[in-house]
């Protein structure tokens, strides 16, 4: 099998960390540049990641998250907080900085910009929400596959309360709505039920159909 198969069939959603084991530096920033350059919906990048290393905003975190031991013993806690609207101000500072950075100005781009700017403006703040929220679920499938080839342990999350999460993490300030949380480290196989078992996916030709 070819290494991201094998790695794929490695990983799974880790139900017991070993508190006392850490993710080092190098391994962590890996894992975040894989999300900054996940593919995004028009280049947006329409959320941020939030690293809580806080403990007592992460023992928060956990009461409004069914109380899933993961939250405190990963080791660390990473929030995917969607933008909360995609304002023009938004599109404008992501269509700037493709232009500064590719230091030219395209007319193509910029004709795509103003059809861009027009949908979102027709689209409402929760169907941008939305849409948003969508493009993190994107970054958090790259964050997974590169955790894993990294050797690190995770478990995506939506077992929370997302309006009590903004709360603790003072989102609403920042125009931003939690989507999901990723706890990563390294599993603790003694008392994980799941460890062990049998990986079960819908076989293939359940899954893949082919229209000609």
């Amino acid at each position: 099998m070819t290494d991201v198969i094998d790695k794929l069939n490695w990983r799974y959603a880790t139900k017991k960390f070993d508190a006392t084991k850490k993710v080092d530096d190098a391994k962590l920033e890996r894992i975040l540049e894989a999300i900054r350059l996940a593919p995004t919906s028009s280049g947006l990048q329409p959320f941020e990641v939030l690293i809580v290393s806080n403990p007592e905003l992460r023992a928060k975190i956990r009461e409004v998250g069914w109380n899933q031991a993961q939250i405190t013993d990963s080791s660390h806690l990473l929030v995917f907080a969607a933008w909360d609207n995609i304002t023009e101000a938004r599109v404008n500072m992501m269509f700037d900085m493709a232009n500064e950075q590719r230091g030219e100005i395209n007319e193509g781009w910029e004709n795509y910009r103003k059809v861009l700017l027009g949908i979102v403006a027709e689209r409402g703040e929760q169907a941008n929400f939305d849409a948003a929220a969508r493009q993190a679920y994107i970054a958090l499938g790259v964050a997974l596959v590169a955790a894993a080839f990294e050797g690190v342990d995770t478990t995506p999350m939506e077992g929370f309360d997302p309006a009590a999460v903004d709360q603790i993490l003072s989102l609403k300030e920042r125009n931003l709505r939690s989507v999901v949380i990723l706890p990563i480290g390294y599993r603790e196989a003694d008392g994980d039920w799941l460890v062990d078992l049998k990986k079960v996916r819908r076989p293939r030709q359940q899954l893949v159909s082919e229209i000609a």
